[in-house]
């Protein structure tokens, strides 16, 4: 179970915890494996549309697509404080 930040008796012990697991996370390249799964669905789903786009184009949209389906993550985790 989740205990929030101030039922710690020490919160330099929380934040520690905090940034030892963040590190292992990055370290596991846990950002590229959460990109590389975007990056799959995104080619799948815009192979459904028929639509030619240039890269520019291509890479404008990717970036579009993954802001929104972030941000609606924040969104899912922050209502779950």
């Amino acid at each position: 179970m989740f205990n929030p930040p101030n039922s710690y008796p020490n919160s330099s012990s929380y934040d520690d915890l905090l940034k030892r697991i963040a590190q292992r996370a990055q370290r596991n390249q846990v950002d590229g494996q959460i990109l590389a799964i975007l990056q799959q669905s995104f080619e799948i789903e815009l192979g459904k549309e028929n639509i030619v786009l240039s890269r520019p184009e291509r890479v404008r949209l990717f970036q579009d697509v993954t802001k929104v389906i972030l941000t609606d993550v924040l969104g899912k985790i922050d209502g779950t404080k």
